[in-house]
């Protein structure tokens, strides 16, 4: 991005190539809607462009990044006043479901379809950190320069955000 910065654009394809699924990612788990995920992406490298002379390169890339999207996301939510979340939990069944025996795909699809209308139920702070952190596998470090606070914050919203999910979860499975 310092490259970029100085006037070489021609470097801002590379960090597409390295960035735009894994940004796709965490737009999709807060947007729940692939369509405007991609608008969003396209939207943050063009803000890349513009606002490049705010990277200082004193923080990762990744963060600066991460903040960027964040912005955009909420002044997009902001213009459509509320985004749906939907989240295909199947794609990320083994960081949350573990080994499952064989004859136990049922129970299992349960479970995700649960795990899904829970975090559905989270607030969007809530979900935001757990999508930053179990998700997109981030740092608190990062996560903590993403939403401009501090790790110990994030540690606590992070905690507190799994307490509800659990809540939420129980609830639902009864």
């Amino acid at each position: 991005m310092l490259k970029v910065k100085a006037g070489d654009l021609d470097k801002m394809g590379l960090l597409f190539e390295r960035y735009h699924r894994e940004l796709f990612g965490y737009l999709y788990h807060m947007s729940g809607r692939p369509d405007v995920s991609e608008d969003i992406v396209q939207t943050v490298f063009y803000r890349m462009l513009k606002y490049r002379h705010t990277f200082t390169g004193e923080g990762s890339f990744r963060s600066w990044m991460y903040h960027l999207a964040r912005n955009v996301l909420v002044d997009t939510a902001q213009k459509n006043k509320r985004m749906a979340y939907h989240h295909d939990m199947v794609e990320y069944d083994e960081k949350i479901g573990g080994d499952l025996a064989a004859d136990e795909p049922l129970q299992k699809e349960q479970e995700l379809a649960v795990l899904q209308e829970a975090l559905s139920g989270l607030s969007p702070e809530h979900r935001e950190v757990l999508v930053l952190s179990r998700f997109q596998e981030l740092k608190y470090e990062e996560i903590a320069r993403i939403l401009d606070t501090t790790e110990g914050a994030i540690k606590v919203r992070v905690h507190r955000a799994m307490n509800e999910l659990k809540k939420i979860y129980l609830r639902i499975e009864q």
